[in-house]
């Protein structure tokens, strides 16, 4: 039989999650990230709107999105410059959905109200009759190959290994921790294993001897159709459903439109629907003059949310050294560098920080467990 290789710990999943998580533990400890397919970030890290949002996602997640703006606006000297490129995002509503704006500027009195006379001056083609918009000025566009890449290049710098086509099949308590083996016959040890699979992540855990925690992997689709070259699109800010049921945005030298959908779906390698396509472009047409539509590519992926929304970080009670990391629900991005330090000072013991500390409770996987 061949011998386990060790380490101090195994990341399960090259995604954003697992990739910033494995290079944030690297800098103490001997790090492998195993990865099932044949490069990190093939799935829902791939496929990301790439939009950081501050005002986006609840409460927790906010909290973690503000924790993570310095580290995109001033990135560290070993990545890339122009993480975080300002773009505005702009909330909009029509009239039925009136209460609905009224309770996010509410929430976030922050935002600028725009009235329904000013809303074509920041995007032209939005339709008259709308009830108004709240705009968000802090926002931008995350330049997320270049983010990734730090992380793996922070990882390896500090002497972490990836594994790409490593399918996790077995984990199994091993002497004061984990025997993680793969398809490949290889297997691993390590003193602390971190669930970062994503859409796979209740997998993981049934293959490890635990319960699952009912995550939901959800379908997202994005379009990208022709831009007018009199649209002048490279310049608005992005644009949101206030109810979230489309969102669209510059990309490049065309439009990426989504309808929100959000359609629970086993794991797979999400393909968009026709219908999900038609959809995209049936919501923005609502309330924008698109003229003719020409589709010039669509795509999906998963994004996975526990039942409650909230991200899902800590430690299983039931498992010790077992540490979840998962349910990021889209917004893995945004909040990838407060999370990553918040999962590694969970595993190394360092003392949290105070929005730290407030955010364990919504965030421990304690709170999902059934009996």
């Amino acid at each position: 039989m061949i011998k386990s290789q060790q380490f101090d710990v195994i990341v399960i999943g090259g995604g954003i999650a697992g990739i910033s998580a494995a290079a944030g533990l690297a800098s103490t400890l001997k790090v492998l990230v195993l990865e099932a397919e044949s490069q990190p970030g093939y799935h829902a890290s791939g496929r990301s709107a790439a939009y950081f949002a501050p005002a986006y996602g609840n409460a927790v997640v906010r909290s973690l999105t503000a924790a993570s703006a310095s580290f995109y606006q001033n990135p560290p000297k070993d990545f890339a410059p122009d993480l975080l490129i300002p773009r505005s995002s702009l909330f909009v509503a029509d009239q039925d959905e009136a209460s609905a704006l009224d309770a996010l500027w509410s929430s976030q009195p922050g935002l600028e109200f725009v009235t329904p006379e000013d809303l074509p001056e920041h995007i032209s083609i939005l339709k008259p009759g709308l009830f108004g918009g709240l705009l968000d000025v802090d926002g931008g566009d995350l330049r997320v190959d270049a983010i990734l890449e730090g992380f793996r290049r922070r990882l390896l710098k500090r002497g972490g290994a990836i594994e790409t086509r490593k399918q996790v099949v077995e984990l199994a308590p091993e002497g004061q921790g984990w025997r993680v083996r793969c398809s490949c016959d290889a297997s691993f040890d390590a003193a602390y294993v971190i669930n970062a699979a994503g859409a796979w992540a209740d997998d993981i855990a049934v293959r490890a001897g635990l319960k699952p925690l009912s995550l939901i992997p959800k379908r997202r689709t994005a379009v990208l159709i022709e831009a007018a070259a009199e649209w002048c699109h490279q310049r608005w800010p992005m644009c949101v459903g206030v109810s979230e049921h489309f969102y669209f945005k510059a990309e490049g030298h065309q439009l990426l439109i989504s309808p929100a959908d959000e359609t629970p779906q086993v794991a797979c390698d999400a393909q968009p629907e026709d219908y999900d396509i038609a959809l995209a472009i049936d919501r923005v047409q609502a309330v924008c003059e698109l003229g003719e539509i020409k589709v010039k590519s669509a795509w999906a992926g998963l994004r996975t949310f526990a039942s409650d929304g909230a991200f899902v970080v800590g430690e299983d009670a039931r498992a010790p050294g077992f540490f979840w990391f998962a349910g990021q629900g889209g917004y893995g991005f945004q909040s990838a560098p407060a999370l990553a330090d918040l999962i590694t000072g969970l595993v190394t013991k360092r003392q949290l920080t105070d929005t730290e500390q407030a955010s364990l409770p919504l965030l421990n996987p304690a709170r999902l467990q059934v009996s």
